[in-house]
């Protein structure tokens, strides 16, 4: 199996992230209080390489014909995990996107807003925020991931580190489902510049291979940038 570029990094943001969103001095009963949440690193997506290393890192990338889905199941790639304290992967990625976010004891979000920029929403509950995954979990397996190992793919599915967790709309998230951006790309426009630019870094850093109809896409969104 080839590892990927980005599993050592990915897994060294797993592993220190408490570092990064809890002050060291903090107790464990401290790490998700009710209340507002802590500011994350970033204010939304992190944001992914320039246009230009875009385009580079497209041409790196396998194109290949899709690998079979046969034995494909969402329970391998274990996703939601515990990050620190009481928040798991998803309650950090809605206090990190959204703005003025409440959190109870258990961390869950009980207020705030979230801007998706899928379909430019707003949103004034979690319940209508879904955590999507810029490259889906089986568009993953059907590119490479089939051949990763369970701990492999739970890095990939909680990863805060690339571009691959975005807060956008329930309906937005529902309606991409598991398509490759030449089947579903974002309705606004104004996002295809850094949603293929995502796309690309986070096939790129796992050594993901791409169709010839997703390349072609890909290039046509990556136009947008200029």
């Amino acid at each position: 199996m080839i590892t990927p570029r980005g599993w050592l990094r990915a897994s060294t943001a797993l592993l220190s992230l408490s570092a990064v969103l809890v002050p060291a001095s903090a107790s464990p009963a401290a790490a998700a209080p009710a209340g507002l949440a802590p500011a994350g690193r970033h204010r939304t997506i992190p944001e992914p390489p320039s246009a230009d290393q875009a385009r580079t890192e497209l041409d790196a990338l396998p194109v290949s014909l899709p690998h079979s889905m046969s034995g494909y199941s969402r329970a391998k790639f274990p996703h939601w995990t515990k990050q620190y304290g009481e928040c798991d992967t998803r309650e950090v990625v809605l206090a990190r996107d959204g703005e003025a976010v409440a959190q109870d004891s258990a961390c869950k979000a009980i207020a705030g807003t979230w801007f998706s920029p899928y379909d430019n929403r707003t949103l004034d509950s979690a319940a209508q925020v879904d955590i999507d995954h810029m490259v889906p979990l089986a568009n993953a397996w059907r590119s490479g991931a089939d051949t990763w190992d369970t701990t492999m793919r739970k890095a990939f599915a909680n990863d805060l580190d690339h571009s691959q967790l975005i807060a956008v709309s329930a309906a937005s998230n529902r309606s991409k489902d598991d398509q490759s951006p030449d089947q579903w790309a974002p309705p606004s426009q104004d996002f295809w510049c850094t949603y293929s630019r995502a796309w690309i870094s986070v096939k790129y850093q796992y050594a993901l291979n791409i169709t010839m109809p997703e390349k072609d896409k890909l290039v046509t969104m990556l136009n947008a940038c200029d």
